[in-house]
């Protein structure tokens, strides 16, 4: 008699997979209530929104994956920023972070405006006049390439471009109405790109926002900073940086004029152990709140994260890289947990840059139930 020997069955291999999904934490006496908002990077154009225990109330399949971010209109339709099929492709990582097709879509999914920049990259911001605020790439003048110092030069592009950065705001036309490029505001030589990236992109604008008083809060990703431009005159108004926040993301400005961002903390000056946190500044660069896990490299994200303000003064973290979306007190307490469910890999033929599966987002929004009424 032969026997059969019974077929090995591996344990899940994704190490995210083996933890608790979904909600994993909720106090709902003292958590902001509402729904959240996500749009996975590799979800394939799918959006969700969940209520706040969880449960999917709403979602959308949008033509393209996402490239970057989703939100929902004060008319209640969804802005999104997909990732343009053919985008200007200027070094190894661009795909990773361009988006560069927007779509604005109704709750039943018909598209209603869509405009489309190949050069786009990272944010996009919907201004309440309709208008789109957003980053794109360029090449930096000659002039001011040879002044970038920092970073790895053996990691430069076999062309010797470096790419930098222009603000560009598109009316409903797809007309631009303002712009302004970084180069004619800043001198490459006083912001040296840290150490461990390379100089095909200078400073890499990754997050911008607009304050009530008309400034444009701009994130500077490798050289670690963020400024304020003074849109009606172009002018750098402050400036606050590595000594303050190490390559963070989303800075959003509070009632009280601080700015609240997401700090990744890959290089964090007189650390050795890398560690996220949720930082509130003022503009001098005085620290006015954090928010880092009690073992603080139990939370990290290199990439991408974002921090929102929520209405009862909590504030919802995206720790993007992990797909944990979280909410916490003033008091630096969780009050709220979830855990993306949904993995997938990158499309070819960036699976072979960044490999394995993901549940990744780049930003998370949460709404209150009246900015939502159409559910």
């Amino acid at each position: 008699m032969t026997l059969t020997r019974p077929t090995a069955t591996l344990p899940e291999q994704v190490t995210l997979r083996r933890r608790r999904l979904g909600l994993t934490a909720h106090d709902p006496a003292r958590s902001a209530g509402g729904f959240t908002l996500y749009a996975g990077q590799c979800a394939e154009g799918q959006v969700d929104l969940i209520d706040i225990e969880g449960r999917l109330a709403h979602r959308w399949q949008m033509p393209v994956r996402a490239g970057r971010d989703a939100v929902l209109l004060p008319n209640g339709n969804l802005g999104y920023n997909g990732s343009h099929a053919t985008s200007a492709a200027l070094y190894p990582a661009w795909d990773l972070w361009h988006g560069g097709d927007f779509y604005e879509a109704t709750p039943a999914g018909e598209i209603v405006w869509r405009h489309e920049d190949i050069h786009h990259h990272h944010d996009a911001q919907w201004l309440p006049n309709g208008n789109l605020l957003y980053t794109v790439a360029a090449p930096l003048p000659a002039e001011k390439a040879a002044r970038v110092t920092g970073g790895d030069p053996r990691k430069d592009g076999a062309d010797g471009v470096i790419q930098s950065d222009i603000v560009r705001e598109v009316n409903r036309k797809g007309e631009t109405v303002w712009e302004w490029r970084i180069w004619e505001h800043l001198d490459p030589a006083d912001f040296p790109v840290h150490a461990i990236f390379d100089r095909r992109h200078w400073p890499m604008i990754n997050g911008l926002s607009e304050t009530k008083d008309g400034l444009i809060l701009m994130s500077l990703r490798t050289t670690s900073g963020v400024i304020a431009v003074e849109k009606a005159t172009g002018k750098v108004a402050w400036h606050v940086g590595p000594d303050v926040v190490a390559q963070q993301h989303t800075p959003v400005e509070m009632e009280d004029g601080s700015v609240l961002v997401f700090d990744n903390g890959n290089l964090r000056t007189g650390s050795t152990s890398p560690f996220s946190r949720a930082l509130e500044f003022t503009p001098d660069g005085r620290v006015t709140w954090s928010y880092a896990d009690p073992m603080p490299a139990s939370f990290f994200s290199p990439y991408m994260g974002s921090c929102q303000r929520l209405w009862n003064g909590n504030t919802l973290i995206c720790e993007s890289a992990y797909g944990r979306l979280f909410e916490v007190t003033r008091a630096g307490e969780l009050v709220w947990e979830y855990v993306i469910p949904d993995f997938a890999e990158y499309p070819a033929p960036l699976n072979s840059f960044i490999i394995g599966s993901h549940n990744s987002c780049f930003r998370a929004h949460r709404y209150q139930k009246e900015q939502v009424s159409w559910l």
